[in-house]
């Protein structure tokens, strides 16, 4: 399935930065203790935006619910429909979700309730992407 090479901004630029040193991180309010993703300006609990930091975190979750995406509208992935779109939830923080197509998991499969660990793949040049695999 081809992937969306990521255009980081100033906001997610430590996070894709992260992703190709092969980390996962997100941001990390000190105020509130809480982590939060994607990145946003402002911590989404407590509204400061002056104690957030990024924090690097295990990479391992459980896919929560997931759907099979058999009519969607980009142009670039039509050609591999029907394809998975999971949610998955970190352990660390089950405030934070991940969206992932589940790689090698075929449509209407997918073991929800399953632990999964994140993964990096190449999608262009030095520019990886976080991923999602199924493990046990």
């Amino acid at each position: 399935m081809p992937k969306i090479i990521p255009a980081p901004d100033d906001l997610s630029k430590p996070f894709w930065d992260a992703v190709n040193e092969k980390r996962l991180s997100v941001q990390n309010c000190t105020a509130c203790d809480r982590l939060q993703y994607p990145p946003k300006p402002a911590c989404q609990f407590c509204g400061s935006g002056e104690k957030l930091e990024w924090k690097d975190v295990e990479g391992k979750g459980h896919i929560s619910t997931f759907i099979v995406i058999e009519d969607g509208r980009l142009n670039r992935r039509m050609p591999d429909q029907p394809y998975n779109l999971a949610l998955i939830t970190l352990d660390e923080d089950t405030s934070v979700n991940f969206y992932s197509n589940l790689p090698g998991v075929p449509p209407y499969e997918v073991p929800v309730g399953s632990p999964v660990e994140v993964m990096f793949e190449e999608v262009a040049p030095d520019q990886l992407i976080h991923e999602w695999k199924v493990v046990g």
